[in-house]
């Protein structure tokens, strides 16, 4: 197993040692659980309120993802008592993507592990959880998961391949400490990018909500009370209402179809087995998976790269920065503005905002209208909803001078986000620079300090 190990972690200093999960079990300082068998926890069990409990979906990398999380009352709680979880316990999805770790901080202790995880707890003295979360974050584990998970379709996990896991291992605790420190430090800022960014857009899709879907300042201004604005703003808002097309919308307003506001296009794939469409292709080239894994709708960069002559390829060709992206099938709805020159493949409904309407006017529309758009597709195999279904979907547009407001309030917003995305992307290069040199003991600390201390 030694040489095993060293092949994947390269030679470690001299006080260091290589082990494995099972040698720290054995040596009391780690425990491996799996989650209760699927009889004892059935969904019927799940509810909208209580104790979450963490499925393979809520497994992210390094953190828990508290979205549609299933929850469960106190009685289910006290009955699989042994799998709640503890702040520095470390999550494994059984099936999918194996690859990926949760490490269970302070506001998470008390949850309980699902049916389809595995929990790697530390419980002697001699190892820093944190530490040993960064290990499993490498790519040298990675790669090493991803070589003796079972199953090539759908990879899976069990206790015998965790307890596997070699552990390149620092000889003090202290010094595992620091090392997680570090690593950690650059986290912190990339979660309080993340963090902001929620806050953010939190602000921006309240404001889209009052103004252009409640029509809270009309009401406000047509029953008499203050529309709680500046009165520059407040003037550009009518006093009553008419109705248009069976809907009531504010005087003066328009409905428009969708598809005079953008020009909505969509894109395809080359051939995957023409080589010269594909390698060395320096073109961004986007799929509906490089937006599944966003957390904020700002697309910076995709996972595959097109040549020119795979560009040549795709009717749509490049679409220009501020591009609004919507994924049109398997799911539809997922949703980004492309900050760089991007072609797409058949799985989108792209829309260039025409002059005089904000990009970031549309992807607030398209985020508050997801239920109207899905209601417009169709498809026996998977949903899915065309441009021609899509172009005459109506839109409650306001005057150019509302419009023009809109954007002046939430530009600064978006570019904060943006800002912030860039951000996240360097620190997160940096940390993955920095992972496998730190953990190998390549890179001693106080060099790596200095690094990181110039960066955050």
């Amino acid at each position: 197993m030694a040489s095993d190990a060293e092949q994947i972690y390269g030679a470690l200093p001299d006080e260091w040692r290589m082990t494995t999960v099972a040698e720290l079990c054995s040596e009391g300082e780690a425990e491996v659980q799996t989650g209760p068998f699927g009889t004892m926890l059935h969904a019927s069990a799940y509810q909208s309120e209580g104790t979450p409990v963490v499925a393979v979906k809520n497994i992210g990398d390094n953190h828990l993802v508290h979205d549609e999380i299933p929850r469960v009352d106190d009685a289910t709680v006290q009955r699989l008592s042994r799998y709640r979880l503890l702040s520095g316990d470390i999550l494994f999805g059984r099936k999918g993507a194996v690859e990926r770790r949760a490490y269970v901080n302070p506001s998470e202790e008390g949850w309980l592990q699902g049916s389809d995880c595995i929990r790697l707890r530390v419980v002697g003295k001699k190892l820093d959880s944190r530490f040993l979360s960064f290990v499993l974050g490498s790519e040298a584990y990675r790669n090493w998961i991803t070589q003796h998970a079972h199953g090539a379709t759908m990879p899976s996990l069990n206790q015998e391949i965790v307890k596997r896991i070699p552990i390149p291992l620092p000889p003090t605790t202290d010094e595992q400490r620091a090392i997680a420190c570090v690593l950690g430090t650059l986290d912190g800022k990339i979660d309080l990018n993340r963090e902001m960014n929620e806050t953010l857009e939190n602000i921006a899709q309240a404001l889209f909500k009052s103004w252009f879907a409640d029509f809270g300042p009309v009401r406000d201004k047509a029953e008499g009370r203050d529309a709680a604005l500046p009165h520059n703003i407040a003037d550009l808002f009518p006093t009553s209402f008419e109705v248009a097309d069976s809907q009531e919308i504010p005087t003066g307003w328009q409905l428009r179809p969708i598809g005079e506001l953008a020009m909505v296009t969509g894109g395809s794939t080359p051939s995957t087995k023409e080589e010269s469409y594909w390698i060395g292709g320096t073109h961004c080239w986007a799929t509906p998976k490089d937006l599944s894994a966003l957390r904020t709708p700002v697309l910076l960069d995709t996972e595959r790269k097109i040549t020119d002559t795979g560009l040549a390829q795709i009717a749509s060709g490049l679409l220009p920065a501020g591009t609004v992206l919507m994924s049109s099938r398997a799911p539809i709805g997922y949703l980004a503005i492309a900050e760089i020159p991007v072609a797409i493949n058949q799985g989108f409904i792209a829309m260039k905002a025409t002059p005089g309407v904000s990009n970031l006017f549309l992807l607030r529309w398209a985020e508050w209208a997801h239920d109207f758009i899905v209601s417009r597709a169709n498809g026996s195999t998977f949903l899915e909803i065309s441009k021609s279904s899509f172009r005459p979907i109506l839109v409650t547009t306001p005057p150019d001078s509302l419009m023009k407001e809109f954007e002046r309030l939430a530009r600064p917003l978006n570019s904060r986000m943006v800002a912030n995305e860039l951000s996240s992307r360097t620190l997160t290069q940096l940390r993955d620079v920095l992972l496998p040199r730190l953990i190998s003991g390549e890179l001693r600390l106080p060099d790596a300090e200095r690094i990181v201390g110039g960066q955050v």
